[in-house]
């Protein structure tokens, strides 16, 4: 059996004056967020009170979610920005403000504390921040999950942002509500549905548009990974085994990049061990959405104090529920089609991932679902 080739060398800390760029891992919040520290890169356009890229990420989330300083989203945000959820857009920056308020309303003890911060980029071109972020609270107030039940939950959000000048122009936003939702004891299934009901009240329908462009006619998957959104050999690496994995079935890759003592971190705060595991959430992935195209939209990278290099990728799966797999919020087979938008997080060590962070949500795929199969009714109108 032929040996894996190896991994390619993990890029040389990055360097700037004043220092190193903030990381996320060993530090407690009050270091993330200092009050004397010299700017370790340039900022151009910065509010003062942001060293790095990090420090700008990590301390304006908790300004304006721990804090409550909303109203940072107004010089913090472009007039024009979009953000892309899994349950749609919002596209101006009042809608953003709205929206948090009516997250904190609901959540008001809500904590969100950094886990990473991934990035690359700069001043002069902007900045590009993937931030995986472990949020805790109770469900103390009446509000879009109902009335109060007083529950705690754990859950995992990942936000991309592009930034320039102090201000987020674009972001896409990764939670689990389905792991809130079963750790406050409420109907999934009915939550889902009310969810559905409601685009469908604006005349809003999944539309089935065929191919997903997987398979071109009677072609096998494309051989070779489009790597040109890699900046580094690490970066290409991680699309060409992942095109191998998603793209062309290829789940015993999965052995040769992983490291046997693994640690999986997945949707509804799973964490498991090894590779086997990995080898089953991703092949139950797919199991459920088998004909599913994998399409990488972003990459990026910086290296680790713990070690190595942390990778982000920000990906969509398209493709039609005709499986059984872990999606067991879809049930049985019902041939609508899905996208799932997810973000993973990779730590390599030593030539091997020994970590992997996995965001998609479920429960927007429930909804898909159902707000498919409202379309079908006699009385829809498409």
């Amino acid at each position: 059996m032929k040996s894996p080739e190896p991994l390619p060398a993990s890029p040389q800390p990055t360097r700037a004056p004043g220092g190193s760029v903030m990381q996320v891992e060993r530090h407690d919040y009050v270091d993330l967020a200092p009050t004397d520290r010299a700017r370790a890169q340039p900022m151009k356009g910065f509010d003062d009170i942001y060293t790095d890229i990090v420090d700008y990420i990590v301390r304006c989330t908790h300004r304006i979610w721990d804090e409550r300083d909303i109203g940072l989203i107004y010089t913090h945000y472009t007039h024009n920005c979009v953000l892309y959820g899994t349950m749609g857009a919002l596209y101006t920056r009042e809608e953003v403000v709205r929206d948090t308020i009516q997250r904190l309303v609901t959540l008001p003890e809500r904590r969100g504390m950094a886990t990473h911060v991934i990035w690359n980029g700069n001043d002069q071109e902007g900045f590009y921040t993937s931030h995986l972020v472990t949020g805790t609270g109770r469900h103390s107030q009446p509000g879009m999950y109902g009335p109060p039940t007083g529950r705690t939950f754990t859950s995992r959000t990942v936000a991309d942002c592009m930034i320039y000048e102090n201000r987020i122009y674009r972001e896409w936003v990764v939670a689990d509500p389905l792991a809130v939702l079963k750790q406050l004891g409420l109907d999934t299934q009915a939550y889902a549905a009310k969810l559905a009901e409601s685009y469908f009240a604006k005349g809003l329908l999944a539309i089935d548009i065929g191919e997903n462009r997987r398979l071109i006619g009677q072609y096998p998957p494309e051989a070779k990974a489009d790597t040109e959104i890699a900046h580094t050999d690490l970066e290409r690496h991680t699309l060409e085994w992942m095109h191998e994995v998603f793209n062309k079935r290829m789940f015993g890759k999965i052995k040769d990049v992983y490291a046997p003592t693994v640690q999986y971190h997945g949707p509804l705060m799973a964490e498991l061990y090894g590779q086997a595991s990995v080898i089953h959430q991703t092949l139950g992935l797919v199991g459920s959405v088998p004909d599913a195209a994998f399409m990488p939209q972003h990459i990026c990278s910086v290296p680790c104090e713990e070690g190595g290099t942390k990778v982000a990728v920000r990906w969509i799966m398209e493709g039609h529920h005709t499986g059984y797999g872990l999606l067991q919020e879809l049930g049985a087979p019902t041939g609508k089609r899905v996208q799932i938008m997810g973000m993973t997080h990779f730590h390599y060590k030593n030539g091997k991932i020994v970590d992997e962070w996995r965001v998609y949500d479920e429960l927007s795929l429930s909804m898909q679902v159902k707000l498919a199969q409202m379309a079908d009714r006699p009385s829809a109108v498409l």
